[in-house]
């Protein structure tokens, strides 16, 4: 399993070597846990496959038909939950600001530009999308010149569909190898125990800072509290359990982490501003 400490910058510019954008279908067991971000932006659909999506300071859970376009700099990793039975697969497509760029001159393409600003705190997209799905499962097999061509099209009848803002803010990555390892130790921590009790004195002892510093150091890397994060890694979890099970709310607070059902329904109201029981029947 790749872990948090070995997340970095992604260098994609040898890969793009010869083309002007990335397009690929990744076929794999699981989505193992790779922090990570790069300069380009990217757009990922996914094929098959359940877990949870982490984008910046979001995390969520995720399934098939899952489609997130998301800016240059913002970190991310897709999760499986590692005892579900899966072949997990998807469709991604990178590009950078310096190939689309050029388009955005034209004014037939402002609304590419707002979305690709919206892109900067992370965008999924809500509406219906039956045909764009179509249209990216298609362009891996394209010839390359029919391959840009359709990457427009896709990127302009993005435009049209409904959208959901990931991240309350654009996210910047941390960039200083040393701050780096030192959060993804906490990272790694939470997302190995948070189904059980998560202990701030031993996040902090892991990167030898006292609580009230840690405290304080968390929130200036993460852009949130300790306590939110790992509420968000909870919440994440309790909304895969309500749409793929029929435990009860209470059954599905304590395997989520939470130890009273009370807080767990005022956190996750908060959250997703809906109770768990009215999520559990839109879904």
């Amino acid at each position: 399993m790749q872990t948090f400490s070995k997340a970095k910058l992604e260098r994609l510019s040898d890969r793009i070597d010869g083309q002007s954008f990335l397009c690929y279908e990744l076929d794999l067991p699981s989505f193992d846990l790779f922090w990570h971000y790069h300069p380009e932006y990217e757009l990922t659909y996914i094929l098959s496959g359940k877990g949870k999506r982490l984008v910046g300071s979001s995390c969520e859970a995720f399934s098939s038909g899952d489609l997130v376009l998301l800016g240059p700099e913002l970190p991310h990793a897709w999760v499986s939950e590692k005892k579900a039975k899966q072949n997990c697969r998807a469709v991604v497509i990178q590009f950078s600001k310096k190939f689309i760029e050029p388009f955005l001159q034209y004014p037939e393409l402002n609304s590419l530009q707002k979305l690709l600003t919206d892109a900067a705190k992370g965008i999924r997209f809500t509406g219906n999308q039956k045909e764009v799905e179509r249209l990216i499962c298609e362009i891996i097999s394209l010839p390359k010149p029919d391959k840009l061509i359709r990457l427009m099209h896709v990127l302009q009848r993005l435009t049209e569909i409904k959208t959901r803002q990931l991240t309350p803010v654009a996210f910047m990555p941390i960039k200083k190898n040393a701050d780096q390892q030192r959060i993804n130790r906490v990272f790694q921590y939470v997302q190995n125990g948070y189904k059980q009790t998560v202990s701030l004195t031993k996040a902090a002892s892991l990167i030898h800072l006292s609580e009230s510093s840690f405290c304080k150091y968390f929130k200036r890397v993460s852009g949130k509290t300790f306590s939110d994060y790992v509420n968000e890694i909870r919440v994440a979890h309790a909304c895969q359990l309500l749409i793929e099970s029929d435990r009860a709310v209470s059954q599905v607070a304590y395997e989520s982490g939470f130890t009273s059902l009370t807080y767990f329904n005022r956190v996750f109201l908060k959250k997703k501003r809906i109770t768990p029981k009215e999520f559990r029947r839109l879904e």
